[in-house]
């Protein structure tokens, strides 16, 4: 299959909210560390982004929490593609925070205005597409509320400065409850190939109500925030070699082929990996072929 003269269109688009965007997306996290090794970093990472667009991908998910020693992914979204495309969607985060050193906190609710304000600084808008609030682990290891935080962000929605809200790293439970405060149009989980039962309800929970399922680490799998472990598992491997695709073009095929309503948003800082994320747009799996990777 070449690669280079398909687009992300060839995944077919689902809605957020009110907003249409193309099943294939962008991620944003590994954009800092591959903008930061030498003076040609930044100028990769921002080309990149614009490839990307080029490349079709309208759906951008990013954190003012991405950002390494002297990199911000915020920032170089802004001074890649501002002034932006009037049908880009940039998603980011609240809730999960860092301060300068990279030591991780989570914000009280009275803060979650003041970190979607410092979005709008960053990515220099006057209101954010999306806004996830992204779960503490324990929490939803405890399947606690998230009531006060999401009511937060939803003052927010109010005032105009968010237009839409998803939730991350949730529980069924917890989507239920996020959804008696204020509409949710994504979830955005962990979810790839061997996915527990637990989350592959919640994904056909999703389609059903009509949100968009959003995973991450879709490629990594257990590598997660370190990227892929250079280990594939067996199944990955096989459907890779009969169909002459990376493992990574199987493992964001699978994730497609899991509904209609769920996105897939691979990170990168290397323009020919872009281009061959975009490809797996294209392919199309059986149900068989689904069936074995798992």
């Amino acid at each position: 299959m070449s690669s280079s003269t398909i687009t992300a269109d060839a995944a077919g688009t689902w809605r957020l909210g009110d907003l249409s965007v193309r099943r294939l997306g962008f991620g944003a996290m590994r954009l800092p560390a591959a903008a930061e090794p030498d003076a040609g970093g930044r100028a990769r990472a921002r080309t990149v982004l614009r490839r990307a667009v080029e490349l079709g991908v309208n759906h951008i998910d990013t954190a003012a929490f991405y950002f390494s020693a002297r990199r911000s992914a915020n920032e170089l979204i802004n001074s890649a593609l501002a002034p932006y495309p009037d049908d880009l969607v940039i998603a980011t985060k609240v809730w999960a925070g860092r301060d300068p050193s990279g030591a991780w906190g989570w914000a009280e609710p009275e803060q979650i205005r003041g970190q979607v304000e410092e979005n709008l600084r960053q990515l220099g808008r006057d209101h954010l597409d999306l806004v996830n609030l992204r779960l503490p682990p324990s929490r939803r290891r405890a399947d606690g509320s998230l009531a006060d935080h999401f009511g937060a962000l939803a003052e927010c929605r109010t005032a105009g400065l968010v237009r839409h809200l998803g939730v991350s790293n949730v529980s069924a439970g917890q989507l239920a409850e996020a959804r008696t405060i204020a509409p949710v149009v994504c979830v955005q989980n962990a979810f790839g190939v061997g996915a527990a039962a637990e989350e592959r309800d919640l994904l056909h929970t999703c389609g059903e109500q009509g949100i968009a399922y959003v995973p991450f680490f879709a490629i990594a799998g257990e590598g997660r925030e370190a990227g892929p472990s250079g280990t594939e598992a067996e199944e990955v491997r096989a459907a890779a070699r009969a169909r002459g695709l990376t493992p990574a073009q199987i493992r964001l095929a699978w994730t497609l082929h899991q509904g209609p309503h769920v996105l897939a948003i691979p990170g990168t800082g290397n323009p020919d990996h872009l281009v061959e994320n975009v490809a797996a747009a294209a392919v199309r799996l059986t149900d068989e072929e689904a069936r074995l990777l798992g």
